[in-house]
């Protein structure tokens, strides 16, 4: 049987046959093959060079390898985190003309770690909790698009830090399944898997002295199904908003906050019954927000007031009409952003006499503006608009705020 590659790339099947195909995974040299950590693999998995491209090519049965193969390119029009598949090699043979198993090819994903790896030194548990945090947003995310993973663990998954934000990557599609829609039933099972699994690979690590003495395995196993449940439930759940009760909309972005997640996308759709809202998660690591705010608007604030500066940055950009995130001639988020700070936030703090402010900052005052406008719309039951908050928060808030520090002061 002769050498076949199918490959993604028409440029990828001249590049790939460089490599010592000739040669079982184990016994590539090691001018071919490029020193990066290794996850633990029930096969033989090796990262290799192929022109420009760092690649990882793991050993399995035919059949197997290509319906991996297919289920990662699945993946990837659906656009879920996961590494990217670029080819089959079939029909390899040793030198003495052996059958030899074929391999799956993916591109490396670049600045992202397998879980040992990063266990190497006792990793704090906020850390450990941002990291499931990430794969609960994994599997849900693989849920909603129909994918029963079928071995959901932390050795099948990596990690990667980007700009702030905790993502995790499937690696590993071997077991899954692609459906139209997952019963209750099948994610079920899907979680227990994943309890069962990494509260075994943390109790390994336990053994090996690489988990914080803090964590309970355990516990950790079942932590994971809890932060699932908790955002799918957010998720998933059908909501329709009467026109101009924004503040329903900020309530549900609270309660994504309070789960620990924020909101990586939002959309609106605009109806005759109401606004339909869907979300997209993210797990963020300390000062994301602030380095996102600074970016896109170049306010500078501390985290908690860029946080909800970017939701009402992110609710404001939702509502334009020249603002599609799936459309890229539509206005670009950075020119929204400045457009925001010169039409919504500067507006709104300038209407707070300077007098009255005291030593507060535009991001401060902005801020406390906001959670007016959520103190008293939630109170009317409807949006009261920022208008009507700045006017009640000069006449009824600040006044009280300056005889408190007036009488601090006096003591």
């Amino acid at each position: 049987m002769a050498l076949h590659i199918s490959a993604t790339n028409p440029e990828h099947p001249v590049l790939l046959l460089e490599l010592p195909w000739h040669l079982p995974l184990e016994e590539w040299p090691d001018k071919y093959l490029v020193p990066l950590p290794r996850g633990i693999s029930r096969h033989v998995v090796r990262y290799a060079r192929a022109g420009d491209e760092v690649i990882a090519v793991k050993e399995l049965a035919e059949r197997p390898a290509l319906r991996e193969y297919e289920l990662l390119r699945d993946l990837d029009r659906l656009g879920i985190p996961a590494v990217d598949a670029l080819g089959v090699v079939t029909g390899r043979t040793d030198e003495a003309g052996e059958p030899l198993e074929p391999v799956l090819i993916t591109r490396h994903l670049g600045g992202s770690m397998p879980y040992r790896s990063m266990f190497e030194t006792t990793m704090r548990p906020a850390t450990m909790h941002r990291l499931m945090d990430a794969l609960a947003v994994l599997l849900v995310r693989l849920h909603l698009a129909g994918f029963a993973w079928g071995d959901c663990s932390l050795s099948n998954t990596l990690f990667r830090r980007d700009a702030g934000a905790y993502a995790a990557y499937l690696v590993d599609a071997e077991t899954g399944e692609l459906h139209a829609r997952l019963s209750d039933g099948q994610r079920d099972y899907d979680l227990d898997l994943a309890r069962v699994n990494i509260s075994g690979e943390l109790l390994d690590l336990e053994a090996s002295g690489a988990l914080h003495p803090s964590v309970d395995a355990v516990e950790f196993g079942a932590e994971i199904c809890a932060r699932y449940r908790d955002l799918w439930r957010e998720l998933t759940r059908t909501s329709v908003y009467p026109a101009g009760k924004y503040h329903y909309i900020e309530r549900r972005i609270r309660r994504l906050n309070d789960l620990g997640f924020d909101v990586a996308e939002m959309q609106i759709e605009h109806a005759s019954n109401g606004d339909t809202v869907t979300f997209v998660p993210k797990v963020v690591d300390a000062g994301h927000h602030q380095r996102q705010l600074l970016r896109l608007t170049g306010l500078d604030a501390e985290e908690n007031q860029a946080r909800r500066l970017l939701n009402d940055l992110e609710s404001w950009m939702a509502t334009q009409d020249d603002y599609d995130p799936d459309d890229p001639l539509s206005a670009r988020p950075e020119v929204l952003a400045h457009r925001w700070v010169r039409e919504v936030f500067r507006p709104t703090v300038r209407a707070v006499p300077r007098e009255l402010r005291g030593t507060m900052d535009p991001a401060e005052i902005y801020h406390e503006l906001l959670e007016h406008r959520w103190y008293l719309s939630e109170r009317a039951q409807h949006d009261i608009g920022l208008d009507t908050a700045v006017q009640d928060y000069i006449a009824h808030v600040l006044p009280k705020a300056r005889e408190t520090l007036q009488l601090v002061r006096e003591e």
